[in-house]
């Protein structure tokens, strides 16, 4: 069963960064894509960004200039560089595998089913 590992959240003031990590296991990484989708409390989940096995990126408007995704095939393991932080970007960030033939382009819809395999979450607190 593939299991996919956050790490890299926390506290952190307003303008600040962190570098979250999706670390893949049982599976190899090249032939799938990755999306990053997060939850704030009382908010449905929202897509933030992905990344396809060909490398295509999208990112959600709010996160657009700010974050960056990018993913290092040998060691099974997706970044997403967070910069420029907000109070609006507080919440748990979860990331989730799709089969890469089905995801060409990556989408970020958290009710896509083409994304068969979720992360328990990382919390992510901006705040003063």
């Amino acid at each position: 069963q593939p299991q996919l590992v956050e790490s890299g959240g926390g506290l952190v003031q307003p303008g600040g960064s962190l570098r979250l990590s999706c670390e893949v296991h049982g599976l190899s990484l090249e032939h799938f894509a990755i999306g990053w989708f997060r939850q704030a409390p009382g908010k449905g989940r929202e897509g933030v960004s992905c990344v396809s096995t060909e490398s295509r990126t999208n990112y959600g408007g709010s996160v657009k200039g700010r974050f960056t995704i990018s993913r290092d095939n040998a060691k099974n393991t997706v970044y997403l560089q967070m910069n420029s932080l907000n109070a609006e970007d507080t919440g748990v960030y979860y990331c989730a595998s799709g089969w890469g033939p089905d995801l060409p382009f990556c989408t970020l819809h958290p009710g896509d089913g083409r994304y068969t395999n979720w992360g328990q979450g990382t919390q992510v607190t901006v705040s003063s």
